[in-house]
Parts: structure tokens; sequence; C-alpha cells
């Protein structure tokens, strides 16, 4: 077994590899980019090494400088997580080259399964069924809208080079295919260096199903059951399980046995997934992913396996246990925390994270981060803060644990996807496993909805609450600074205003001899009683009790209540109110990115919803369009520019 070895990587892959090695007795070598120099993979290696500024091309992208630090710390193997040089054939044999052992699969599968293309012809000799499609070496315009005629719209583009949703566009009609594929292959350079494309059939309801595959150097290759991942926002998983619900016994054989032929056909060695699209009871190739999944930790709970141990021991030269492939036992359901904003189109979001705790919850629930309370999120990488995992003995039981285990995670700084993913434990289609790709699209007006207005008595809990704390803070300091409710002509009266994310609401508070007399602007007033001690604050109206747990923040408060949370930010009540109407006039960026197209001049005219330039920020474009009928005034940044959040895109005048 080696040593020490390097994890080409960051984050929470990087620090979930090394959780296992450390296990192991093997000592693990951390590479950083200036944007990482604090980050929590780099606290929990043996050694770290700096490799570059923060962009990946400069840093993680960087083969030399990674086998110049694997041959200066003696590292005998290199980990590549998944994503930078995961599936790079090339960094892999320089890795042989150096004499330093790859922790995956050899360069030719790499190459193999690495194109879509190549990959469906290897398909289709080893006789595993794939979808109709071109998958042809010539990217003639031309040639291609042919192509996509021919098959029948809707079509789907995807990029050869490489997955991720990257470079891939549903069309539905023949008159968008051109401006579809000009993004697709714009964002498959970027994303892969490589513009090709290849076009498939549209399956309209598809499920998204993979089986794992793991194979040593003696030839001998197994499955490891089946997932879904067919919950997905723009071709990017959120939700996946294991094993695959609701599949016929027949099909889920066909799979398994697909996917090693699949395999196979590569010699293929170490871990490995093999997706499908399967619509009823058909099932085609949908391509290889030649690397650890970020979905693997579903298959290690209901395996009782730890997958990266068992890529260690087939780089090391060991078999694969004869018993393999072990009986699933149970279920288990993963869904992805982003820093993003799922109200906005899923716009990723920046910022330093200032809250990221889960309580203990037992050994069936899991959380695999790279990130701990204070880090920053920058937009330089996939903007992935966690993964939450619950496992139980069916797959109710997961989904309630899971449900569970997200009712208790608290993240605060930055705008994330907790509040989406609690709505989507929720769903009964989800719960029925009514799944598909477009599970979310189809339920996005429940998913998407926006914040739900706090209720009277919250709002009550947020004032009293931090009343209670200002006047527990002046008595430790001096009795004289007390803000209690005695005065000589009557008691005490404050006002504040709490924003909830809805609307801005005020609360009136008098204080009483027996508490609080508490108003709500718009309701009526009420009497209330309240006590606070470490943190939980008991309010009471009548003969009902309120247990809350509040949580003092920088610029409000966070109550909990049964598995509900509500973040109230203080407001100005006094101040006045701010003008608006100018903010459609002047369009800036949303987060720190790259200028990747600008569509128009000054003097243009636009049209509402017309796209007026593409960014590209955390892996992914956004598009900033016109929110009104006007006239291109100015243009604040040009086509290749990096910009900052805020930087001026466009400013529209009046027609």
């Amino acid at each position: 077994m080696f040593r020490k070895i390097l994890i080409a990587n960051r984050g929470e892959i990087a620090a979930r590899i090394m959780r296992t090695a450390r296990r192991m007795g093997i000592s693990t070598v951390a590479v950083f980019s200036e944007a990482d120099r604090r980050a929590l993979h780099v606290r929990e290696a043996d050694e770290a090494y700096f490799i570059g500024p923060a962009p990946a091309r400069e840093s993680y992208l960087r083969a030399e400088a990674i086998l110049e630090v694997a041959r200066a710390s003696g590292a005998e193997a290199i980990h590549p997580g998944y994503g930078f040089l995961s599936e790079n054939a090339e960094f892999a044999e320089a890795c042989a080259q150096a004499g330093i052992a790859f922790i995956g699969p050899t360069p030719h599968a790499i190459r193999a399964m690495g194109s879509k293309a190549e990959s469906k012809r290897l398909m289709v000799a080893a006789g595993v069924p794939t979808v109709p499609g071109y998958h042809g070496q010539a990217q003639h315009d031309d040639l291609l809208a042919e192509e996509a005629q021919r098959i029948g719209f809707p079509v789907l583009i995807k990029a050869s080079a490489g997955g991720g949703g990257k470079g891939m566009r549903p069309v539905y009609d023949a008159a968008d295919f051109a401006r579809e594929l000009e993004g697709a292959r714009r964002e498959a350079l970027a994303a892969f260096g490589d513009d090709r494309v290849l076009i498939e059939k549209y399956l309209t309801k598809p499920r998204h199903v993979e089986v794992q595959v793991m194979g040593d150097t003696h030839g001998r290759i197994v499955h490891l059951h089946t997932r879904d991942c067919s919950i997905q926002r723009r071709h990017q998983k959120v939700l996946e399980e294991a094993p695959a619900p609701a599949l016929s016994d027949a099909l889920r054989a066909r799979l398994h046995e697909a996917a090693v032929n699949a395999a196979a056909a590569v010699g293929y060695v170490n871990a490995g997934t093999v997706e499908f699209v399967v619509e009823g009871e058909d099932a085609f190739f949908l391509e290889m992913n030649t690397r650890l999944q970020v979905e693997h930790p579903v298959t290690e709970m209901v395996t009782g396996l730890d997958l990266v141990e068992w890529q260690l021991r087939v780089a090391a030269g060991e078999h694969l246990p004869a018993a393999w492939p072990p009986v699933p036992h149970g279920h288990a359901v993963e869904v992805r925390l982003y820093a993003e904003e799922p109200e906005h189109n899923f716009r990723p979001a920046t910022g330093r994270l200032r809250k990221l705790s889960l309580p203990s919850l037992g050994a069936d629930v899991r959380m695999d981060t790279g990130f701990t309370a204070g880090d920053s999120v920058t937009p330089f990488y996939d903007p992935m803060l966690a993964k939450l995992i619950a496992w139980g003995p069916d797959r109710g039981a997961a989904l309630l644990r899971l449900a569970q285990a997200l009712a208790a995670l608290e993240v605060e700084g930055l705008g994330n996807n907790l509040r989406f993913l609690r709505r989507l434990l929720g769903t009964e289609a989800l719960r029925a496993a009514e799944l598909d790709t477009g599970f979310i699209a189809r339920h996005g007006e429940a998913l998407l909805a926006l914040p739900v207005a706090a209720p009277p008595k919250v709002l009550i809990a947020a004032a009293a609450g931090e009343a209670m704390l200002a006047r527990q803070r002046a008595a430790q300091a001096t009795p004289w600074a007390q803000a209690a409710g005695w005065r000589l002509q009557g008691g005490a009266e404050t006002v504040s205003l709490w924003e909830d994310g809805v609307a801005p609401r005020r609360v009136m508070l008098r204080w009483r001899a027996d508490g609080f007399e508490a108003e709500v602007e718009g309701e009526a007033p009420r009497h209330i009683t309240i006590t606070l001690q470490d943190g939980r604050l008991a309010l009471g109206e009548g003969d009902r009790l309120s247990a809350f747990i509040l949580q003092p923040e920088e610029d409000g408060v966070t109550l909990r209540l049964g598995g509900e949370a509500w973040r109230l930010h203080r407001r100005d009540p006094y101040a006045p109110v701010e003008e608006g109407g100018a903010s459609e006039s002047r369009l800036a960026a949303p987060i720190p990115g790259r200028v990747v197209q600008m569509l128009v001049a000054p003097g243009d005219a636009v049209t509402r919803g017309q796209l007026l330039a593409v960014l590209e920020a955390m892996k992914t474009e956004i598009k900033i369009t016109a929110p009104r009928d006007g006239v291109v005034a100015h243009l604040g940044c040009a086509a290749g520019d990096s910009i900052e959040e805020g930087t001026e895109v466009v400013t529209l005048a009046d027609p």
C-alpha cells in the first residue's frame, strides 16, 4: 500500500479522500491556489503546497506544477478526485512517465470514454444500446442542422469532450438550432478546450440512472448497483439515491450487465460510472464517467464499502473481493447544498460563510463538505457547499431522515438552496418516485416560490427576543444602563422594523409589569409573556406557549421552531423609503466573473427579454437580458473582461 499520496483537487472531495487515507495510515499532500490558502482541505492535509493564482487554469489544471509537487513531497500516487484533471488522459500518462501511480483508469479508457462520439461507437460494437443520434467527426453547421432534422426535433446538442451539463442544449425547434449550437460550442470550448458536439434524440421524460462499476488490474470488473440522479437543474444533479427506485428486476439486471460490458469494452480499471437514460423499460447508454462521482456516498451507504479505500487498493494492485458485488442494504438519498439563489434561476452566490452547522443526528446521516464557518466562497470554482446523505431501512425512512437533517441544518452568510431542498423533500411526487429529468421544471412553481411571510408571533419573538438580549447585556454592564420597562409616566414603548424576505413589517412593544403588549403592523394588539435563557425563547400567549431557539446575528436574528427556520433582518423603522425605478436601467454583474459575449452596442434598440450579454462565473453561464424595451445608452465592459460584482454591464435609456 502507498505510504503517501497527493490529492490533485480541492474542497469537499479532497477532504473526503484525506479522511480515508488517514484511517488507512497514508500521509496526504494537498495543493492549493491563492484563493484556497486557508481552505479546509489545506488545513486537514499532512503537507500542503501552493501551485498558483485562483483561476483553475493557472493552478489546479497545471499538470506539471502538480507533478513537481508530487516529486518534491515524495508522493507515490496521485488521486485526482473529480473535475479538474480527473479525466485528463495526458495527465494520467505524465504520472506514469514520472513513476507515480494514477489512482484512476488507464489513459486509453479515459480517451475512449472521454469522447462521447468514440464511446458511442464502442458501445454499439459491444452491444450496449445507445440513443439514436449523430456522433460523426464532421462538424459543419449545415451538416449538423441536417442531422438534427433527420433525427427529428426535439434534439439534444452535447459537447463531445465533457460532461456535467456543460455544452448541453436541448433544441425544440429547427429555427433555434443555429443559436443553440453556437452557445453549446462556446460552453464546450471554455470548459473542455474542445468545441466538437454530437446530436441525439431528446427524450421527453427520461430518467437518469447510473451504475457504479469497479475494475481491478487483474481483469475483473463488477457492478456495485444502481443510482438514480434524475432530479437536476441545468443538467446538474441536485438529488441522488441508491438503489434506483421503481425499476423492474429485468431492467435492473439489464443495466448491470450493460454497465459491466461497457467497462469491459475499454479494459476498465478502478472506479467508474456508466450512465443511462431510462424511459419505461427502455434504457440507452449515455456516457461513462471515468472517475469517482460526486454522488458516490449513497452507494457507500447501501453497500457498507468505502469506495475511496478500494480505489487506493486497486491502484496498489490488490484483487477485488471474490464475494462482490455485495447485496445492497436499505436505501440512501443525497442532496447537494449549493451557494446559489434558486429564485433567481439558480444564480451562483459568493461571500463569507458565517455558519454551516449540522447537529449530530447519528450514523445514518452524513455531511461531506469542504467548508467551515468563516470560509469564503469565491467565484472561481463550483458553488457546492456540502453534500447531505441519509440512510434508512427503506426509501421512505431515508427520505424522512434526510428531511429531518435539512430541518436541523443551519447555513448563514450567503445565498443558498437550503429552502429549495427542504421544499423538494416535501413534494409528494418525490415520495412517490415520480422521477425524470424534468422534475424540477415541472414542479418549479412550488419549489421556487418566493418565501412565505413570517407569522406575527415570529416577528414578535424576534423583536421581544432582541429586546430581552439588550436588557441582559445592559444588566451585565451596569444596573443604571438597563433598558427596563418602568417609567414615571407609564410603560416604555419600542418600535422595530423586521425584514422576513417578503416585506418589512413594524413591531411595537409596550412593556407591562407582567410581560408585553405586542402589536405587529396590520394586526390587533396581543398580550404576551417572554422568557429567554441559554438561547431558548419561550413566548406565551394565553394558554399557548411556543418554544423558539434564538440565534443573534449581525443584523437581526434567526429563529427556529420545530422544523421551521426564519432569518429576520433588522431595519431602521424611521428610514425613508427608497425610490425605485432606476434598477431597470443599469444592469450590473450579479457576481464576479468574466464577460463571454457582448451582443449589443451603444445605440441599439432592444426589446424586453432580449439577450444582451453572457457572463461566466463558477462554471455557469449567466445571461443578462433586457428587463424592458429601450435603447443601449452605454456599455460598462467588453467581451473578455474580468469584472467584479456590481460592475455595469449595460445601461438602457428610454426608446
